[in-house]
């Protein structure tokens, strides 16, 4: 993603010093979003030119200062630049609508409502605060601006509200070309479990009900064009201070002593999954929705290769492919802890879970870069391609 890594790749020039960064140090093949931010419209055809695979941009205040939200006009002049370009122009579709009980927009650290509905530490109180008008206001945005590209795909990023689904679904009707994913964690975690103070669930869209979490499932298992195409882990790590636990909620390897208070608001926000998105999906699919290898591979590698133009190189176990494949136990389970939580910082929301289904093995282009038996395969080192080609137009 084009931030939460300084410098945001939103011109040339940062992309080249991320490029630079990350030669020789990849373990599997990695492709790069560019950004969009006020004033860098100058920079997106150039960007496509030199590899990037789509942009990003927040309607919402992002929490970083370097990567701040786009306004319509921003939009506008975006989607003019990019119009006819092999590209796909994604969004973090949350804004704050003309009326609104919220002050509390900003992605990671935000305000609380000057008359919030409850305790800071409550979840209720924050997801109050980020009601499903902020997801549809956003939607209802972009796709009265869409008229400006009519061939360029557009995308919604980490989609939670339901009630964002029958306005794509008309837009999709109309021949707009916009889709949407969703979150492993909007999939698996509801509003209702989490315990006052518990901020490691803290993320923006929130984790809503799990009556929304149902209307998820429903929309990506209907019969027909689903306009939820893909999984993702939406992956916010941040080390376990930040998220502000209070003492009474354990959390992997960050035991030192504790004050705080557990406020939503305060703390940071993001779900830390990466590396166990699989087993949640599976695991949650296996319960109680009756879902097969089929739907996992649809949702997490064909469908996302072909959003970022790799249609023909990855997604899928066909001649010609990379031979990117992961070995996958669907029978056997593992506890999340910090010794099965691979990411840097052990902090997430599922610790302490049973999971079904592991990673046993990994291959990149027909060769073995990690076991979960023997880690990484340390001789030669990383072998992970940069997906820098110039993206194609497809039909």
């Amino acid at each position: 993603m084009p931030l939460n890594a300084i410098p945001p790749t939103t011109t040339v020039a940062n992309l080249r010093e991320k490029v630079a960064a990350a030669q020789g140090k990849c373990w599997v093949d990695v492709g790069f979003y560019g950004g969009i931010i006020p004033g860098n419209e100058k920079e997106l055809q150039s960007l496509v030119k030199e590899g990037v695979r789509g942009f990003k941009g927040f309607l919402i205040d992002s929490g970083v200062d370097e990567f701040p939200a786009v306004s319509s006009g921003d939009i506008q002049k975006a989607m003019i630049e990019l119009a006819d370009q092999p590209t796909t122009l994604m969004f973090h579709a949350e804004a704050i609508p003309p009326i609104t009980a919220s002050v509390g927009d900003d992605v990671q650290v935000s305000l609380p409502p000057l008359e919030p509905t409850g305790p800071l530490t409550a979840y209720q109180t924050f997801l109050d605060s980020r009601p499903p008008s902020f997801e549809t206001h956003a939607i209802s945005e972009i796709l009265s601006l869409a008229h400006l590209a009519p061939n360029l795909p557009l995308h919604i990023v980490h989609l939670s509200a339901i009630e964002a689904i029958p306005m794509l679904r008309e837009a999709r009707a109309q021949g707009i070309k916009i889709t949407a994913e969703t979150c492993f964690h909007y999939l698996s975690l509801a509003a209702e479990a989490i315990k006052e103070g518990d901020t490691r669930h803290k993320c923006c869209p929130p984790i809503r009900t799990q009556l929304n979490q149902d209307g998820l499932w429903s929309e990506m298992t209907r019969q027909g064009d689903s306009v939820i195409k893909t999984v993702v882990s939406d992956h916010s790590p941040c080390t376990p201070n930040l998220k502000l636990l209070p003492s009474n909620i354990a959390s992997g390897e960050y035991e030192e002593k504790r004050n705080n208070t557990g406020d939503f608001f305060s703390a940071w926000g993001g779900i830390s999954s990466v590396g166990l998105g699989l087993s949640i999906l599976w695991t949650e699919g296996q319960r109680h929705r009756n879902i097969s290898i089929e739907d996992v591979v649809k949702w997490c590698c064909r469908n996302t290769a072909a959003q970022v133009g790799l249609e023909t190189q990855k997604g899928a176990l066909a001649v010609g492919f990379d031979g990117d494949v992961a070995v996958f136990d669907d029978e056997a389970s593992f506890v999340v802890e910090p010794s099965t939580m691979l990411f840097r910082n052990k902090c997430s929301p599922y610790e302490g879970m049973t999971l079904q289904g592991v990673v046993a093995e990994t291959w990149v282009r027909g060769e073995k870069v990690y076991s979960r038996k023997d880690g990484f395969a340390e001789k030669g080192g990383p072998k992970g391609h940069l997906l820098l080609e110039r993206r194609l137009h497809r039909n």
